[in-house]
C-alpha cells in the first residue's frame, strides 16, 4: 500500500467561506482531519514513538493490552516528558486485563486542558506504569492536529 504524508493541518470540506446563509450552498462547512498515532508500550519502560504537533487536540488515548500488567500494581499514568501525570493522574489507567482500555484526563483541569491544547511546542507521549512487569501493548492517540484551541 502507498502512503502520502502532508504537512498539515489537514482540513477537508467543499466550501471554505461563508458567503450567505444557505446551508450546503455558501456556508463554510470546512473541519479538521482527525490523526492517530501508535506505538508499542510496556511496562517495564516509559518511552514511546508518538510526539503530537504543537497545538493540537487530543481526542482520545486507547491502552490496547496484550498481555497484561502484573506484579505489585497493574496501573499506569500517561503523560509527556515535561510531566509525567500531563494528560492522566498517575496510576489512573488500569492495564491488569486483556482488552482496549480508554485514557482520561478526570476532572483536573490543567490536564483537561492539556487535552484541549498540547501547547505551544511538541510533546512526546510518555506511559509510567507504578512498577515494573510483563505487561506490554500498543497505544493510541488520536487528535486533531493544530488546531490551536484556546
Amino acid at each position: 500500500m502507498g502512503t502520502s504524508t502532508f504537512s498539515g493541518p489537514i482540513k477537508a470540506g467543499d466550501i471554505f467561506n461563508t458567503s450567505g446563509s444557505t446551508v450546503g450552498t455558501d456556508v463554510a462547512n470546512v473541519g479538521y482531519v482527525v490523526m492517530a498515532q501508535t506505538s508499542a508500550v510496556s511496562q517495564a519502560s516509559s518511552a514511546t514513538t508518538i510526539v503530537i504537533p504543537a497545538g493540537s487536540q487530543i481526542l482520545e488515548i486507547d491502552l490496547n493490552v496484550i498481555t497484561a500488567w502484573n506484579g505489585a500494581a497493574t496501573t499506569l499514568g500517561i503523560g509527556t516528558t515535561a510531566s509525567a501525570t500531563a494528560l492522566t493522574a498517575a496510576a489512573a489507567v488500569d492495564g491488569a486485563a486483556i482488552g482496549i482500555v480508554a485514557a482520561v484526563p478526570g476532572t483536573d483541569a490543567t490536564r483537561a486542558g492539556n487535552w484541549v491544547n498540547v501547547g505551544t511546542t511538541d510533546v512526546k507521549i510518555v506511559v509510567t506504569s507504578t512498577n515494573t512487569g510483563d505487561g506490554d501493548g500498543w497505544l493510541t492517540v488520536r487528535y486533531i492536529q493544530a488546531i490551536a484551541n484556546v
